[in-house]
């Protein structure tokens, strides 16, 4: 256990050994600023975008303006949201490249996981990205203390949290099911909405709109193991084990939302890290509060 921690959470008796690293492939660049040359160079007229107005306007204002998609692509170095279909609605979900970015500081551990384990050895030490999908000038200024994390070097901060820059390294070889190998092999081809979940503990799930196959959207049966609702309720249950019925409560007094759950004192460090991270490195970062007010409902046995 690290030293910073003890005493701090008595819940967070859990750690990664010293000496494992972890390792990232991605089968396509990181969407936003680390994709932005290989956008540039995908369209027919590489030209600037005009830009509407402030990229980095302030909360309360229009999302699809305060952070760009795709659009305005000569703009790097910038936070930008999740790029979407030109008909979809307006989104405050942060890119790859921004939430891998503040990965590096805030570490690889979720908000519920960090209340168990300490984040001293969860971070990034690679990513591998295929080489077509590779920019050294935009990985570099998304990602390094050389771009925009330059103000973070070297940082360390309380419960064991610290700015842990990971390489980007390359690979020829092309996942079977990556976009340029299935157009070799298709004439259209479209995103999907079916994903799996798999653990070496026995965790398999289909979803579908991230749903459980077979089961009806907005209910809490059909909600994926490792939703927010769920990883809370296991959090519960976990932290009853540890430290008796009490325990429980210390991480959410019953009645209470998810959003307050995030507010407590159990992840007070974690939200420091964040906050001066997206303050110093990442300035134009708008939070997402969105769908945070549930609380926990208490399930049938029948």
């Amino acid at each position: 256990m690290n030293a910073s921690n003890l005493n701090d959470n008595p819940l967070q008796l859990f750690e990664i050994k010293d000496g494992i690293k972890l390792h990232m492939y991605c089968s396509e660049a990181p969407c936003g600023d680390a994709s932005m040359e290989l956008t540039m160079a995908s369209q027919e007229d590489d030209s600037p975008w005009a830009t509407p107005t402030s990229v980095n306007a302030k909360p309360g204002g229009d999302a699809q303006i305060s952070l760009l998609g795709r659009a305005c692509f000569s703009r790097t170095g910038i936070v930008r949201r999740k790029p979407a279909r030109g008909d979809a609605p307006p989104t405050l979900s942060k890119s790859c490249s921004d939430k891998l970015a503040l990965k590096q500081c805030a570490s690889l551990l979720s908000a519920i996981t960090s209340i168990f384990v300490d984040p001293t050895n969860a971070y990034i030490s690679s990513i591998v990205l295929p080489i077509s999908q590779y920019s050294d000038l935009a990985c570099q200024r998304a990602f390094s203390t050389e771009g925009r994390m330059n103000l973070v070097a070297g940082k360390k901060w309380l419960g064991g949290y610290s700015f842990r820059e990971f390489s980007v390294t390359t690979t020829d070889l092309e996942f079977e099911f990556s976009k340029r190998s299935v157009q070799t092999r298709a004439c259209k081809i479209s995103a999907s909405n079916l994903a799996t979940t798999w653990s070496r503990s026995g965790l398999e799930e289909n979803l579908i709109g991230g749903v459980i196959q077979g089961r009806k959207a907005f209910k809490a049966d059909g909600a994926s193991r490792v939703s927010r609702r769920c990883m809370w309720e296991a959090a519960n249950g976990l932290a009853t084990r540890i430290g008796g019925a009490s325990s429980s409560t210390a991480i959410c007094p019953g009645g209470k939302t998810y959003h307050y759950l995030k507010q407590g004192q159990l992840m007070a460090h974690r939200r420091q890290v964040k906050d001066e991270a997206r303050e110093m490195a990442l300035s134009g970062w708008i939070k997402n509060d969105g769908g945070s007010d549930f609380q926990l409902e208490k399930r049938s046995n029948h």
